[in-house]
């Protein structure tokens, strides 16, 4: 059977429940015994007072116990008979109610004037007053049992054993002087012969019981209709999760609330939002490789096949224009092989302390001439210092390239472009912004996308592959760093990349 996480929460919740209430009712139970033990010891202790006074009543009548060792039983009909006369006394009548009505005599012999007196009758005597009836008392009244002890003034047992360790203890005392100790340790269990105290504690107990039982039925259903409330949205979870391995990645889950289980859904939708944008990305990549591989490869295809029919004739400029398609097929092939290793993180690199100042001024040389011959002037504005990173020279000098490469096929003769160096704080900021074409609003983040162009000013035809941004991008974040593109003030466009300084720089 497969235990769901709505039956598993139901389970602990149960668990505890269980376990607490049933701490709690076996605590009550024992408090509730504890307590009525504690009470039937304090009133055992008030009817040891009363034995005690019974005794020393006793010891002026006989001068000693010794009818009490003869008859250990007759104490407890010795303070039954005690109590009784206290209660007739009570049951009298009070002490402020009016005497009874005194009679007048009979009238004398011949008052009515004849001196016939009637015979005398003889008048039953009056019959007397029943005493009230009276009850036997109990063998053992006092509850007490064998655990009462009485000790003589020499410390000898008149009755019970001697306890080692003694409870409630009274002196019996005659005209001051002590005659006898009584002795009662304290009750440990419910005695069996009080039936009352046993029928009460079960009664407690079954109450108890009762009660404990019907809090855990309770706590149960609540502990379950909880747990499949709480857990409805994992169900959903589950279900667009289990969409989204399927490859539907246009799956969304509904959030509520603000709770733990909200905030997985909404990592969800990002993860599927995620997933469903690089499954985009990887469709179009696919499509625009196919793309530039088939151009230039149809190109070559159809030169070579015209100079098979003799069409075109095998020249110099034929295998020029070979050539050019070769090495741009072989530039895309190096570029997505560079992505594949970046991707991978396979990608090398040889980190030293470069000066990029040097190295930016080093690719203004490599470069001058090629945007002469551009139609285009080439402006460094680089800081007469150093600025030292840390990071490989030969990757940089790969960012550098692509960068001018970039500008310099992009930009429109007599252009310019301008590659400045700064430090920035604890950065140093390279910046290669060119002038006319620019990038219309909103398309400068797509620029770094595999295979991105947004116009036609940025087109296949000036020869670009489409890859050159976004090595750029990938190696500038292996070394810690960050670019961005912007419009440039120049009115093309404006590439910042910004990498760390090495520490200690000032």
């Amino acid at each position: 059977m497969r235990l769901t996480i709505a039956v598993k929460l139901a389970f602990a919740a149960i668990a505890t429940v269980v376990l607490c209430v049933g701490t709690m009712a076996w605590v009550i139970s024992r408090n509730i015994e504890t307590g009525f033990l504690a009470y039937l010891n304090a009133l055992q202790a008030e009817q040891l007072s009363q034995v005690a006074d019974v005794l020393a009543d006793q010891y002026r009548l006989h001068g000693d116990f010794e009818w009490l060792r003869e008859n250990p039983r007759s104490l407890s009909d010795l303070v039954a008979r005690r109590n009784g006369n206290a209660e007739e006394r009570q049951e009298g009548p009070p002490d402020d109610a009016p005497p009874p009505p005194r009679l007048a005599p009979p009238p004398p012999a011949g008052y009515f004037g004849d001196d016939v007196r009637p015979p005398p009758e003889s008048a039953p005597p009056p019959r007397p007053r029943p005493p009230p009836p009276r009850r036997p008392p109990p063998a053992d009244m006092l509850g007490f049992g064998s655990r009462l002890t009485l000790l003589d003034a020499d410390g000898r047992a008149v009755i019970g054993p001697i306890h080692p360790s003694p409870g409630s203890t009274r002196t019996v005392s005659v005209d001051g002087r002590t005659v006898a100790t009584l002795i009662l340790p304290p009750l440990q269990h419910i005695p069996a012969s009080s039936a009352a105290s046993a029928s009460f504690l079960r009664e407690q107990s079954r109450t108890i019981a009762w009660l404990a039982g019907l809090l855990i039925v309770v706590s149960a259903l609540l502990a379950i209709w909880l747990s499949r409330r709480l857990l409805r949205p994992v169900g959903a979870l589950q279900r667009a999760t289990a969409d989204i391995a399927r490859g539907k990645l246009g799956t969304r889950v509904a959030v509520s609330g603000r709770d733990e289980l909200a905030t997985l859904a909404e990592h969800v939708n990002e993860m599927a939002q995620a997933l469903d944008t690089n499954e985009r990305q990887r469709r179009k990549l696919l499509a625009d490789v196919s793309h530039e591989l088939r151009t230039p490869l149809s190109v070559v295809r159809g030169e070579i096949e015209a100079m098979q029919d003799g069409i075109r004739p095998t020249d110099a400029r034929a295998l020029a224009s070979l050539h050019q398609e070769v090495l741009h097929v072989n530039k895309l092939v190096d570029d997505l092989h560079q992505l594949a290793l970046a991707d991978a993180g396979h990608l090398q690199y040889r980190r030293s302390s470069v000066d990029l100042a040097a190295l930016a001024a080093d690719a203004v040389r490599n470069f001058e001439e090629r945007a002469a011959r551009a139609g285009l002037q080439l402006v460094p504005r680089l800081p007469p210092g150093p600025l030292t990173v840390h990071a490989d020279p030969g990757r940089l000098m790969q960012v550098l390239t692509n960068l001018l490469e970039n500008s310099i096929r992009y930009t429109d003769r007599d252009g310019s472009i301008v590659l400045s160096l700064r430090q920035e704080s604890k950065h140093a900021e390279l910046c290669v912004e060119d002038s006319a074409p620019g990038v219309p609003d909103g398309m400068h983040k797509q620029l770094f996308d595999r295979l991105s162009r947004v116009d036609e000013a940025r087109s296949r035809s000036r020869g670009g592959s489409g890859l050159g941004l976004s090595i750029c991008k990938t190696l500038v974040e292996a070394h810690d760093g960050s670019i961005i593109a912007l419009p440039s003030s120049l009115g093309g466009l404006k590439i910042v990349a910004k990498l760390p300084l090495t520490p200690g720089t000032p």
